[in-house]
């Protein structure tokens, strides 16, 4: 066990900082009060079923659809997100996928678990979205693998966690500035169930986790992996949705912000 003595001076030597403004904490895993303004949590409950956007105006109801979900229906049946790709939530994606800072884990799927404590606890898999090898020897870490772990873990799901069911058998450029069309074509069949994955996805129901949804090709893309594979219903979960407005900016501007389909 620590020793109070020595984790109380740790902490007044290092007092811990706010991952986004840098401010000093009186505890971990949270966030200072500038922080915590900018970020856009997800918490109405006017939703589309199938991709957790908001839907200002509209009434709650059990099979709510924007007009993209409808437009395009998706290979999965439900869908949330904890909060909108902005602000303080954007940055701290970030930090958690090109900073090393795994510690924000924990933190991100907290409000993930929130957002959608059924489709956790209904999930007979928590199966997070798959990196190819080179791209996961660069980055060293699956940043949906550490969100579906810490997921799994704090909702008490440990057992559902099966994080090598999924392998991304094709190096697929970023998705950073490409429309629908484009993202959806560039992960065509770059996914594939591992070795003996089809015995343990058949007939069960399957929570995929990723960090940022923006178009949902390649969650679509694993998705229809696990259904060919014998999957009986998929579902999705991701930390962050990038906004329409957003969507547009990424395709017009072409940048770079290796945004998930």
């Amino acid at each position: 066990m620590p020793d109070p003595l020595l984790t109380r001076l740790a902490d007044t030597l290092f007092p811990p900082l706010c991952p986004v403004s840098g401010a000093e904490l009186d505890r971990l895993h949270t966030l200072s009060p500038a922080a915590w303004s900018d970020l856009a949590l997800i918490t109405s409950d006017s939703r589309c079923t199938a991709c957790g956007r908001e839907l200002p105006g509209a009434r709650p109801a059990p099979d709510l659809r924007c007009d993209h979900c409808t437009r395009s229906p998706r290979p999965w049946q439900r869908g949330a997100a904890a909060m909108r790709y902005e602000g303080s939530g954007r940055q701290l994606v970030l930090a958690l996928k090109r900073g090393d800072r795994l510690d924000l884990a924990p933190l991100i799927a907290r409000w993930m678990w929130r957002a959608a404590p059924a489709l956790v606890a209904e999930a007979d898999l928590i199966v997070p979205v798959p990196l190819h090898w080179r791209r996961l020897l660069a980055r060293r870490a699956n940043q949906s693998a550490e969100l579906a772990r810490a997921l799994a873990r704090q909702a008490g799901r440990r057992d559902a966690y099966a994080p090598r069911l999924l392998r991304r058998i094709r190096h697929t450029p970023s998705q950073g500035g490409r429309d629908a069309a484009a993202r959806a074509a560039n992960v065509a069949a770059a996914f594939a169930p591992a070795a003996g994955a089809a015995a343990r996805l058949a007939g069960r129901r399957v929570l995929l986790v990723d960090d940022v949804m923006t178009t949902g090709a390649t969650l679509a893309a694993c998705a229809e992996t696990c259904l060919a594979a014998g999957a009986s219903r998929i579902d999705v979960l991701v930390s962050a949705l990038v906004s329409f407005e957003g969507r547009a900016y990424l395709s017009a501007t072409g940048t770079e912000d290796d945004t998930n389909g």
